[in-house]
């Protein structure tokens, strides 16, 4: 399935409609009876410390975990369907995390990183690359500026030229929503710079961007909602302004900080 790079918002419902869930992994309760409603299109960032369910709510959305069956009643709507085939439930999302990054060990292209974005495979094996694949190809690594590294091996490249790859993969298959997970995680100051001008460029296309992170400095201007997770709960959820202040920040953290406004960027001091 095929998504245009702006997606049609006429008529369409909740990207995620989420109600009073709550997900056990490994027997331990990560998410607990968390709520919230993300309208198609629009930029959200979870921010929260390590620990604290952000990973675990992304396997949720992915449904690599499912809603616990408790004794309170719970929903949980991904464009208004319960139930989902998960490969065509994937087609709409395109995920960019650490994890994702780890498993390209092997002696893997760039051509061929982001071709697999199109099978949810790691590098290719016996899958059939279309012409138009191939143009799509080219068309993203233009946009990323990563045309040189399209025969370069991804193990011998630096963690930001990677990361670009697996954005470009993840945006390979025209998703309706890009889904970051701590997406700055070992990254240099000038390829911090890079991929936050990326990222500006595709919330601006029309995709819709979750952010998943722990860090202030990853929440580009285009992001203007903020919600708090601690303890595998939402506890802030509003507009940047009013969730990204001092007081917020140490409740969150346990340690006092201070939050200051550059250029649209917030940045934590003082700790």
């Amino acid at each position: 399935m095929q998504h245009s790079i702006v997606p049609d918002k006429s008529s369409v419902p909740l990207l995620l409609d989420c109600s009073n869930v709550s997900v056990l992994r490994d027997g331990k309760q990560v998410l607990k009876s968390i709520s919230i409603k993300i309208p198609d299109g629009k930029h959200v960032a979870i921010l929260g410390p390590n620990g604290s369910g952000k990973s675990s709510f992304i396997k949720l959305l992915m449904r690599e975990l499912y809603p616990a069956q408790c004794d309170s009643p719970f929903e949980f709507k991904i464009y208004g369907r319960e139930n989902w085939n998960v490969f065509e439930l994937r087609t709409y999302f395109g995920l960019v995390s650490n994890d994702l990054q780890f498993t390209f060990t092997r002696r893997i292209s760039g051509r061929e990183v982001l071709l697999s974005g199109f099978f949810s495979s790691i590098g290719l094996f016996y899958h059939q690359i279309t012409q138009n694949m191939e143009d799509r190809a080219w068309e993203i690594a233009k946009f990323l500026n990563i045309e040189p590294l399209m025969d370069q091996y991804i193990e011998d490249l630096s963690s930001g030229e990677a990361r670009r790859l697996l954005i470009g993969r993840a945006l390979i298959h025209r998703p309706k929503v890009l889904i970051l997970d701590e997406p700055t995680s070992s990254l240099d100051l000038h390829a911090l710079h890079t991929l936050r001008s990326y990222l500006r460029e595709i919330a601006r296309s029309g995709i819709g961007i979750i952010l998943i992170t722990h860090q202030i400095h990853d929440i580009i201007p285009e992001i203007d909602r903020v919600i708090m997770m601690k303890n595998g709960r939402f506890v802030l959820d509003d507009a940047k302004e009013e969730i990204l202040t001092s007081e917020n920040m140490k409740n969150l953290f346990g340690i006092p900080i201070r939050i200051k406004k550059e250029d649209g960027y917030f940045y934590a001091t003082g700790y």
